[in-house]
């Protein structure tokens, strides 16, 4: 029960909530409200870091890491950095049971998987367990604008242009999960492009999904256009609409990016 966390995960913060562990979360203040009140609900240490990039010594990565460090220099062994972007146990974990469960349960009818990177581990570990099996899978990156990764993939040219609302995907460099990647295809998804496929997924089949799912279902619709009729093409819907109601489901935010706000948002808001 003495020992840390550090990390900028919920998924960890959970885990630490359920075995008395503190938890220590560094993450960029530019994240959603509800975000940042997810985490505090699991009684973690919330640390509101600049939204800076990578290379930068201040970015939340590098704050968690030196954090642990400066805790275990005090108490040897008292901390343990999760180091989620870099540590392959997330890609590989994914190679060995997400990808395996999409094979079992197309039945090994699958001719593309698609979806966005955060850490990278969901895209490299599924796409090494498909190719595993059949070579021809199409494995498509949907990146975030403002992320370098599909410039990358595409050119080798590791930079890029834009910016978008979406949180938690998208990349300045290439993670140890996503270094090595088998991805065929690689796209630029813009939120004029994403957050409709947001509200259609809410208001037309009742999924109440946030915004890198909606890079996801972009990324499948621009696969599925590609492949043509009769290809059956898989992504992730890997968030959820309620960390991100004042962002993506609020017609002033909306207006105020210059993006798309269907009439029955605005209804639901009048005034």
């Amino acid at each position: 029960p003495s020992a840390a966390i550090t990390v900028a995960c919920l998924g960890v913060a959970v885990l630490g909530a359920s075995r008395s562990y503190r938890t220590i979360i560094t993450m960029p203040q530019t994240q959603s409200r509800e975000k940042i009140d997810a985490l505090r609900v699991t009684g973690a240490d919330v640390r509101l870091v600049p939204a800076v990039p990578y290379a930068n010594p201040e970015h939340y990565a590098h704050q968690a890491r030196r954090l642990a460090e400066a805790m275990n220099a005090d108490d040897p062994g008292s901390a343990w950095f999760a180091n989620q972007f870099d540590n392959t146990a997330n890609r590989d974990f994914h190679e060995a049971t997400t990808g395996v469960e999409i094979w079992e349960q197309t039945a090994g009818r699958i001719d593309g998987f698609v979806c966005a990177t955060g850490t990278g581990g969901t895209l490299a570990g599924v796409g090494r367990a498909l190719k595993a099996r059949n070579p021809a899978v199409a494995i498509a990156l949907a990146d975030p604008a403002g992320s370098a990764l599909a410039r990358w993939i595409n050119t080798g040219e590791l930079n890029s242009e834009g910016g978008s609302i979406s949180e938690g995907i998208g990349s300045s460099r290439v993670t140890a999960n996503f270094d090595g990647a088998p991805v065929d295809l690689a796209w630029s998804i813009a939120d004029a492009e994403s957050v409709p496929w947001v509200h259609a997924l809410m208001h037309e089949e009742g999924i109440n999904a946030g915004g890198s799912s909606g890079v996801n279902v972009a990324g499948a619709v621009r696969l599925a256009r590609q492949l043509g009729p009769g290809h059956t093409i898989v992504t992730v819907l890997a968030d959820a609409g309620t960390r991100y109601q004042a962002k993506l489901f609020n017609p002033a935010f909306l207006r105020g990016k210059e993006l798309p706000v269907p009439a029955w948002l605005d209804a639901a808001f009048p005034g």
